[in-house]
């Protein structure tokens, strides 16, 4: 509820404050004595766009604060707790334009953005203008009424949830199956190269140690000859080299007993001899392991040959390489029978979501379908009592494609002469006609929704007589249980305030103000009947005021 508003240099307004009651508050005034500035001051801490020429005085900012009692109403107390923001009792917002155009917006001092500032107000306060009557030929506008009365805010919130799932799968099954096409262009291609690899079945470092196996192979007559002579020469022949170091040695060692000096000699030659006999033996192995095969040389020449190749395709220049390439085709090849995996299991999720899609929305169409005789009756009964006897208005509901709000199109369909011809709303109602509408179709959706404060500005326009006194009483009924604000230049509906403020300008210093305040009894009747005869009401319009009140 809206306990207070602080209205500082904005537009005509110096610096007013007005109070506001829990029931049906009155604005009225004079047309231009600032009734209109005074919800454009309102409209900015409800979120809307601020504008520099609002500033009065160009050299001070304008403030516009607002005081709401919010009744530890559970959703604005949601909000400020996931917005890190004061949570007590008493909420209040304010804008702040400075002279260079800049806005700022708070809540409870802490400084938000506009989005956020909407996003609270929404919660807390239904502003109705008289432009506001466009959407009621809207289509969201009037499938959100249509919910409200069907009571399907969970249900629709577990819908969109399950819809978005199934949007995002849908997107994901597409990027999948866009991906599986892509990799079936390349399939064959791969296949044909990773094939080419696999046949060849390299091993680590294998083209390099093949040719250098080659190399052997391929002057092994020559190798075996040197080695065999290497042999000859160490272990066989006239005169071995492993031999004759074998007789200094023993030599040597005779005498090594007497002419100590002889023994560091004498190990050299020992050990020298016994690396020799060694060195031979080892030779002699690698004699009799070098064999020469024309067979193995025809082999390793033909890896060779398919290996170099496939380098010089491949751009590259070893064998491991190449493996890494081979792996490299091996995980693109496998991705694809991996992702035809993963589109089954996708597809199995998509049409699982589509069908929990489709049984949320059929039981949120369920449930709209049930209010339709309500709507159409309820609204019809008001109509009749706001001057429209001959309108009829028509829930038409269509099944259309899944969407995120379900799976109707919701249509209002409007007869203003019982004509039996029903057109949709924004293509038939006059203005004055959809200002009533509105206000009836809000009183039903009034009751059903957890706004503590409902705003009229000019509703009524274009009404007069027992039509304006319908209104009041809908108003007035709608102000037992919320708040009511209401600009209206009818004196039937602002006989029913409880709280009547009176909008005028006046001159300060030469400089022309708008102010407000609160009328008592007396003149609320004088203002009541100044509504009825004009400046200088006669007693009867006075008397006629009093009964008004009554």
């Amino acid at each position: 509820m809206l306990q207070n508003l602080h209205i500082q240099n904005y537009a005509i307004i110096d610096e007013i404050n007005i109070e506001f009651s829990n029931q049906l508050n009155i604005l009225t005034g004079e047309t231009g004595a600032g009734k209109s500035i005074v919800m454009g001051a309102l409209s900015l801490i409800l979120g809307e766009r601020a504008d520099i020429s609002v500033l009065v005085d160009v050299n001070k900012k304008s403030v516009i604060e607002g005081s709401f009692l919010i009744d530890n109403k559970f959703d604005v107390l949601s909000f400020l707790k996931q917005n890190d923001l004061d949570n007590n009792n008493n909420l209040v917002l304010r804008r702040e334009i400075a002279s260079n155009g800049k806005s700022r917006a708070f809540i409870n001092d802490t400084p938000v953005n506009l989005q956020q500032l909407k996003q609270l107000t929404t919660l807390l306060v239904d502003l109705h203008q008289q432009f506001d009557t466009l959407e009621l030929g809207q289509s969201n506008f009037q499938r959100e009424v249509v919910d409200a009365l069907a009571d399907n805010q969970e249900n629709n919130s577990v819908y969109i949830g399950i819809y978005k799932d199934w949007m995002n799968t849908k997107k994901e099954l597409l990027q999948l199956r866009e991906q599986q096409q892509s990799f079936q262009k390349e399939l064959d291609y791969n296949q044909f190269l990773f094939d080419e690899l696999d046949e060849l079945n390299l091993k680590e470092n294998e083209l390099e140690d093949l040719d250098a196996e080659l190399k052997v192979l391929s002057n092994s007559e020559a190798i075996k000859e040197s080695l065999t002579n290497a042999y000859e020469i160490l272990n066989e022949g006239e005169q071995p080299m492993v031999i004759a170091l074998k007789q200094i040695f023993q030599q040597l060692q005779h005498h090594s007993s007497i002419y100590q000096n002889l023994l560091p000699i004498v190990d050299r030659i020992k050990s020298t001899q016994i690396e020799l006999d060694d060195i031979a033996s080892e030779i002699e192995h690698i004699n009799h392991s070098i064999v020469f095969d024309e067979n193995r040389i025809t082999i390793i020449n033909d890896k060779l040959s398919l290996g170099y190749k496939l380098l010089k395709k491949h751009h590259v220049t070893t064998t491991n390489e190449l493996l890494i390439i081979q792996t490299e085709l091996k995980r693109k090849l496998q991705a694809i029978l991996d992702i035809d995996e993963k589109i089954n299991k996708t597809a199995e999720a998509e049409k699982f979501l589509l069908e929990k899609a489709k049984h949320q929305a059929t039981i949120i169409s369920t449930k709209r379908h049930q209010q339709i005789k309500f709507i159409e009756e309820n609204v019809n009964a008001l109509l009749h009592k706001v001057g429209m006897p001959n309108a009829l208005i028509k829930v038409a509901i269509t099944d259309i494609d899944l969407n995120e709000f379900g799976k109707d199109e919701i249509e209002f369909l409007f007869d203003a002469n019982k004509s039996n011809k029903f057109e949709p709303i924004k293509k038939v109602a006059s203005g004055g006609e959809l200002s009533r509408l509105m206000l009836c179709i809000k009183s039903l959706v009034a009751e059903k929704i957890d706004l503590p404060t409902l705003i009229f500005d000019e509703i009524d326009s274009g009404i007069s007589g027992e039509a304006a006194k319908q209104v009041a009483i809908i108003m007035q009924n709608l102000a037992k249980n919320r708040q009511i604000i209401c600009i209206t230049h009818q004196p039937q509906i602002a006989a029913k305030a409880n709280h009547h403020l009176y909008v005028y300008k006046h001159s300060n210093n030469g400089k022309i103000t708008t102010s407000i305040k609160l009328l008592n009894a007396n003149e609320k009747i004088e203002t009541i009947a100044k509504m009825l005869s004009g400046e200088n009401p006669s007693e009867a319009a006075l008397t006629s005021a009093k009964e008004m009140m009554k």
